[in-house]
């Protein structure tokens, strides 16, 4: 397979892939015009594949590895939750009592006071970042919320990235009745906008719960919003993903793989999934920041994750009736969801420039 195996990807497939499908607005580097900046800049670029070229140009992106440990830092300090909750804060992230005292300074004070203020930030280890209403740990629940905001965004990813892989090989490669198929579906698919086609499923499937067969999913579990979002995000990687395949298979080392006797299974993992790569990557650091933003605004709505469940979605809902006295209930789990959203987008733009620095990957809702 002789174009497919070599250090170069083939020739510009997805300038072919736009004219192919305008929806697709990408375009892939060359590994050739990658070595070749490589080789203007001193370094010994023999034997190097484009994703080790890619690699060494990310990793002179100081902006975009410095976002990436950011959101290291927030990824590990959710899933630290269960210890801040045992070992620090002694509260469980449901367990409050609204007539609790708090000693600060020596003195006694009310978590929530007679006129249902609750208390702010101690900076201490119980109720480091106050209490809510119900006399709650505020960042106890946001760690737990935000184990929970994390693993919804970056699961709905990962489905999402390989149902929408499959699908696009299976349309971009067959064409024919099955890409025009696919396409009308995907098309429906992306005419609805993101919020409104999730609230409407995550509102529908909340009150009777999910049944297909024997799949059974109650109403206000995890997993619900997790495949609602990852379901809603297909088309938007699919129709970019198809549009690369309409070019690639057209290429020389397809043709010599068939004239070899692959099968289209063959020749859709062994050959066209490789050149796919660049693509995929960049497409799922968007993702997961789209996800987790999406997860937090059906959970505003009460399409997402259900009480007593919490994320950074419901936590934003439930301190926006106290934005006046009690403002940190909101603001708090509010700069959580930006940090990490932003900390995704700006090494997801370092991802596209280092792998794709002509791309112009975008999400658009």
């Amino acid at each position: 397979m002789g174009g497919g195996r070599s250090g170069a990807l083939p020739a510009s497939p997805l300038a072919d892939a736009v004219a192919a499908d305008p929806a697709t607005d990408y375009t892939l580097d060359l590994g050739a015009e990658l070595a070749a900046e490589e080789k203007g800049s001193g370094r010994d670029t023999v034997a190097s594949s484009p994703f080790r070229l890619g690699m060494r140009r990310l990793r002179r992106n100081k902006t975009a590895l410095a976002f990436g440990a950011l959101f290291i830092v927030l990824v590990a300090s959710s899933l630290a939750a269960p210890l801040w909750s045992e070992h620090v804060a002694h509260k469980a992230p449901s367990a409050g009592q609204p007539t609790d005292q708090i000693r600060i300074d020596g003195k006694l004070t009310d978590v929530v006071s007679v006129d249902s203020i609750p208390i702010g930030p101690t900076w201490q280890g119980e109720y480091f970042l106050g209490a809510d209403g119900n006399g709650r740990d505020v960042m106890v629940r946001l760690l737990y919320g935000g184990r929970n905001s994390l693993l919804i965004g970056v699961f709905a990813a990962l489905i999402t990235t390989v149902f929408a892989v499959l699908v696009g090989l299976v349309a971009g490669y067959f064409r024919g009745w099955v890409d025009a198929v696919t396409r009308a579906v995907l098309d429906v698919m992306w005419s609805f906008p993101v919020i409104i086609l999730g609230v409407a499923l995550g509102v529908a499937l909340a009150l009777e719960g999910f049944e297909l067969g024997p799949i059974s999913i109650e109403g206000g579990s995890k997993l619900l919003p997790l495949l609602i979002i990852a379901f809603i995000y297909v088309p938007y990687m699919a129709r970019p993903v198809r549009g690369q395949v309409l070019s690639l298979r057209e290429k020389e080392f397809v043709e010599a793989a068939r004239a070899q006797g692959a099968g289209p299974i063959r020749i859709m993992f062994s050959e066209l999934l490789p050149n796919l790569a660049s693509t995929i990557v960049v497409f799922f650091t968007l993702l997961v920041a789209n996800a987790i933003l999406l997860e937090a605004a059906l959970s505003f709505l009460g399409a997402g994750v259900q009480p007593p469940e919490t994320s950074w979605g419901t936590l934003i809902d439930s301190g926006v009736e106290r934005i006046v006295t009690a403002p940190h209930l909101t603001i708090v789990p509010g700069l959580m969801l930006v940090l990490t959203v932003l900390a995704l987008n700006v090494f997801g733009d370092g991802v596209r420039d280092a792998f794709d620095p002509r791309a112009k990957v975008r999400m658009e809702h």
